[in-house]
């Protein structure tokens, strides 16, 4: 997969170095650290600032992406990038201005059942306008097919700020507010750092040129703010509407669980920094039978390595709970229908990068809308009834009944779907795996419980993948691995 292959390995170490500091901070320094009503706090802040990052990004981050390949000049180019930087301005003003002269009136709504939240209005704002700038001047970046630097920026730099952060409070440095104004600085201070950097790739030329497709852009960057908000909404609309049923703190909890089950999600993110604008790039040119290719390969091997890591959490969950406070372990159902909806997200390869890059946009547009109506009512039904585990049930059915319609549309349009029959074998693999090995118990120590029991299925999940050769790229993997330990 060349350059693919390559960036994504990087991203993929990357990515789970950041979810490794975001592990240290969500289920030990932030359960120990402060008291669980700012956990919950912070948690919803940031929920909803991802909520509004699409919005504030007037869909930029992903037009960027799906057209600055057929742009040939420098001076379209110019123009086009020109655009790309000044058009969220035409939401965040706006935003802005309603924000303040509505503010008893908003802020009042979201703190219902949360006063607290009132105090933080203004930060979500900030945040989102972060959020949403940074993911400007990533895409700019990606599409001089160059994601590592930014890759670490967007997993890494923040959750090891937080950590400082966290530590700063421990040692009665700054007090709890100030931890949430330094994480909230943190974000603006990543955004200005990826600025630099997509600068230093392609300096901005400020051309206020009309270009050839102009309102074909203006159409799609208008339309695609709902596609980037049906994405945002439905990985985080749980959390925030928590913050509306229950008490704060709860959302604490259902975070922790949330979190766990999303380092699933690790090499899908990892893959799309890079696969997004290769599909791109490949749609632009009706390159048809590279990209059902590609299709194949990123579902295939997403989901061999998904499926080990799904694994990593489902075995030893319980183990890992009692490391924790007792208070949080509450969560195990949440991890269980959360993780599965992950390794299903990795089951459709680059299915989203197709979908969003190509002419069919609109029909995902459609379908996300419904979603997302569809999730929000299934939440305000089974929120008050099953609290936390009801809003992971309302998540589950809607990521599945979506990914479900994506799968089918793909085929529909493209005549192509990302299923192979070694796409069923590692299906075999995975359940035979949590039928073996979920109950076997050690009686010793959680944390060494959880070595014994990963040390023991890797060895039979990778002799399995690798004798069975159920994925060239993954075998190529382990092939270095091994020759690197002297095995080989």
């Amino acid at each position: 997969m060349g350059i693919v292959a390559s960036q994504s390995i990087k991203n993929t170490v990357t990515t789970y170095l950041g979810f490794g500091i975001g592990a240290i901070n969500v289920l030990f320094l932030f359960t120990n650290f402060i008291s669980d009503t700012y956990f919950g706090l912070i948690t919803f802040m940031l929920s909803t600032a991802n909520i509004m990052m699409p919005l504030m990004a007037f869909g930029t981050n992903n037009t960027i992406i799906k057209f600055y390949t057929i742009f040939k000049t420098r001076q379209s180019q110019n123009s086009f990038l020109t655009l790309m930087l000044f058009l969220p301005l035409a939401i965040i003003i706006p935003l802005g201005l309603i924000g303040q002269f509505s503010f008893e009136v908003i802020s009042n709504w979201l703190s219902q059942k949360n006063a607290i939240i009132k105090d933080y209005y203004w930060l979500i704002y900030i945040s989102a306008i972060n959020f949403a700038y940074f993911e400007v001047f990533y895409a700019w970046s990606r599409v001089q097919m160059q994601s590592v630097w930014g890759n670490f920026m967007k997993e890494v730099f923040h959750r090891l700020g937080t950590t400082i952060l966290l530590f700063c409070l421990y040692f009665e440095w700054i007090n709890v507010e100030e931890l949430i104004d330094g994480i909230v600085g943190i974000y603006f201070l990543r955004m200005l750092l990826m600025a630099i950097y997509a600068f230093s790739l392609r300096q901005p030329v400020l051309k206020f040129h009309r270009f050839k497709s102009l309102s074909r852009v203006l159409k799609y960057t208008a339309l695609i703010i709902v596609a980037g908000s049906v994405a945002n909404l439905i990985l985080e609309i749980d959390k925030f509407m928590l913050g509306y049923y229950v008490d704060i703190e709860k959302v604490a909890y259902y975070g922790v669980a949330i979190y766990i089950a999303s380092v699933i999600g690790v090499p899908l993110r990892s893959l799309h920094q890079i696969i997004s604008p290769v599909t791109a790039k490949l749609l632009n040119e009706n390159n048809t039978i590279e990209l059902e290719k590609l299709y194949k390969k990123s579902s295939l091997n997403l989901y061999i390595i998904g499926g080990f890591i799904f694994l990593v959490i489902i075995l030893n969950i319980n183990e890992l709970y009692l490391l924790i406070p007792e208070k949080f372990s509450g969560g195990l159902l949440i991890v269980i229908l959360i993780g599965i909806s992950k390794l299903i997200d990795n089951l459709l390869g680059n299915s989203n990068a197709i979908l969003f890059n190509s002419d069919y946009y609109r029909m995902v547009l459609l379908l996300g809308v419904f979603l997302v109506i569809t999730t929000i009512g299934l939440n305000m039904i089974f929120i008050p009834i099953y609290g936390i585990n009801g809003s992971a049930f309302a998540t589950f059915i809607a990521v599945v009944a979506y990914n479900s319609a994506k799968i089918l549309f793909v085929k529909y349009a493209f005549k192509i779907t990302p299923f192979t029959i070694e796409t069923l074998k590692t299906t075999f693999l995975i359940l035979i795996c949590v039928a073996v090995f979920y109950f076997w118990e050690f009686p010793f120590h959680a944390i060494i419980n959880i070595a014994l029991k990963t040390i023991l299925f890797t060895a039979f999940y990778g002799f399995v993948v690798y004798v069975f050769k159920l994925s060239d790229d993954v075998s190529k993997i382990l092939d270095t691995l091994l020759k690197r330990v002297g095995i080989q």
